[in-house]
């Protein structure tokens, strides 16, 4: 996220980029750890409101933390490549050892069952934007993936009731946070709470555009 975290810092934001111990914990005890210590943190005690930008995983910390805490400071989110209703890569082979032992207990809830992590999660209730990636170079996990994907995650399962607005960009899901219109994006929305301008909002009450 670094390249993410200059461009913040050159629009203008104070920028605190957490990294976390993925494979050690399950999503409740990471969103804990790295949410609850990012509000603490007193590079941002005299922040109003604080912003998230999160990729993969780090959206479902978001959506995790903020369902079980308040927080009058939360602001606007934007979410790149989120799980929100989970993963055909892990409802395919998240059995396997290998993949055990590469995500860790966390890694285990991001199947596409209703009885997973996101999914028991629900709507969400907070200012959400997401960038979904359509470009895929794993080929043998897009075989598992239904529809467009970004090697990782289906476009469609990056979709989670409650957002504000969602868009698709060219990429792939370890590259999206260093996509330079991912970064262009993502600065409006935190800024005005928009990906772009002029936006049409369907009936659902999300936004969809695609480049």
């Amino acid at each position: 996220m670094e390249k993410m975290e200059l461009k913040l810092k050159d629009a203008g934001f104070i920028v605190l980029n957490v990294d976390y111990p993925s494979r050690t914990a399950t999503i409740d005890t990471l969103s804990d750890a790295a949410i609850g210590a990012a509000l603490q943190d007193p590079h941002l005690k005299n922040c109003s409101k604080i912003h998230f930008v999160t990729h993969s995983l780090g959206g479902i910390l978001v959506r995790s933390y903020f369902k079980r805490h308040e927080s009058f400071r939360l602001g606007c989110v934007v979410m790149l490549g989120p799980p929100n209703q989970g993963s055909e890569v892990v409802e395919t082979i998240g059995s396997w050892w290998s993949f055990k032992k590469l995500n860790g207990p966390a890694g285990d809830e991001l199947g596409t069952d209703n009885a997973s992590t996101p999914n028991m999660l629900g709507a969400v209730d907070f200012e959400l934007g997401v960038i979904a990636g359509d470009r895929s170079i794993n080929w043998i996990n897009s075989m598992m993936i239904e529809g467009l994907d970004d090697g990782k995650v289906s476009v469609k399962r990056t979709r989670v009731d409650g957002m504000k607005e969602h868009i698709v960009v060219h990429a792939t899901h370890p590259y999206l946070m260093k996509n330079d219109e991912v970064i262009e994006k993502t600065i409006h929305f935190l800024k005005t709470g928009s990906f772009t301008p002029d936006t049409s909002h369907h009936a659902n009450g999300a936004t969809e555009s695609h480049p």
